[in-house]
């Protein structure tokens, strides 16, 4: 059950920043998020869908600690945006059968932050920090003593009758979650006992997800029309979903009873994305770079320029899957489009 008090933190959580149909991060208010995502998320290690080395491990690492009677070790979990570490947090608080407590590191701003939502847990409750990187040093540095010894040093007073005092927490596990492992810091990585990195997902693990989406959402699709929608999806099953109640929209509003491979097309394509899941801002990189930088390379603060589009926004949401394709290569002197990704601009139709 999660905690009422953390719930104003699932903005933050969501990496709410980008306004496209395909991004990782999802458009909305804060009821529309939780009750879609919560709607949408397995509910046990057999419902959840791919990272099959993840969940083995897991599986024996929490058999293991109820065998002993023990809290789960704290656990680190980081790969791109959107691809189920949250839902797998909240799967290993329902396995281990304690409360599970959510907050994200920009939201913990002070060190009584830390200290506020430590002393609030209970044996063998859940603590989970999503974007755990972005926390401030000093706010970090209350964690050590927490996830080492279970217990937190607090200073009273100010000046020299200022005095330290130890407060003992009960047996918790934390889960952290991040999309970038390098700004970490080291003392806080090496204190989780398991570490686990997402992969992106294969196309029958997509097809399987839009099948279970569609299903829960009351959407008749047909297999066609699933390997569609898995192929424009990015490898992510946070875009597949997005997508998979974008279609379902399309359906009702042309009372389409069953959405077969055409209709997928048809509905993919008014929305700007193409056969490999690029939207319009993904192929305006493209374009801008091949048509007013002959080709590149051309330098990222440039390119933001020219499209209008904040540097981080182009660097970390657009560029890694363009990157991924061969269609982007970042070289020393700036971005240059791939002949692989002229190809595809070429041959695809304005929304194919």
């Amino acid at each position: 059950m999660i905690s009422r008090e953390f719930s104003a933190n699932v903005n933050e959580m969501q990496n709410l920043d980008s306004g496209s149909i395909v991004s990782a991060q999802f458009q909305g208010g804060e009821d529309e998020v939780i009750q879609f995502e919560n709607k949408l998320r397995p509910v046990s290690l057999t419902d959840y869908i791919g990272q099959e080395e993840i969940k083995r491990n897991l599986t024996i690492t929490i058999e293991a600690s109820k065998k002993r009677k023990e809290t789960l070790d704290h656990v680190l979990l980081h790969g791109p945006a959107g691809l189920g570490k949250t839902s797998l947090a909240m799967i290993v608080a329902r396995e281990m059968g304690g409360a599970l407590k959510i907050t994200s590191g920009p939201a913990l701003e002070r060190q009584g932050d830390v200290a506020s939502m430590l002393t609030n847990l209970k044996e063998g409750d859940v603590l989970f920090i999503d974007e755990i990187h972005r926390m401030r040093a000093p706010v970090e540095e209350v964690l050590y003593s927490a996830m080492e010894d279970f217990c937190i040093d607090i200073m009273l007073g100010k000046g020299p009758s200022a005095r330290s005092v130890r407060l003992n927490l009960p047996k918790f596990t934390l889960i952290g979650a991040t999309t970038k492992m390098s700004l970490l810091s080291a003392p806080l990585r090496d204190r989780f006992g398991s570490v686990f990195k997402f992969a992106f997902y294969t196309e029958e693990e997509m097809i399987q997800i839009i099948s279970r989406t569609s299903k829960l959402l009351n959407l008749s699709i047909e297999s066609g029309a699933a390997t569609k929608i898995a192929q424009c999806s990015r490898q992510t099953p946070r875009i597949a979903n997005r997508l998979v109640k974008r279609i379902r929209d399309y359906a009702e509003y042309h009372d389409i009873a069953s959405v077969n491979e055409i209709i997928a097309h048809s509905a993919l394509r008014d929305l700007g994305v193409d056969t490999l899941g690029l939207d319009q801002t993904d192929r305006s990189i493209l374009k801008t770079i091949l048509e007013k930088f002959n080709g590149g390379p051309v330098g990222l603060n440039t390119l933001s320029s020219a499209l209008s589009e904040e540097e981080a926004t182009i660097e970390e949401i657009y560029e890694p899957y363009l990157i991924q394709l061969g269609f982007l290569e970042r070289t020393p002197r700036g971005r240059v489009v791939t002949n692989r990704g002229q190809n595809h601009l070429t041959l695809s139709p304005k929304h194919s």
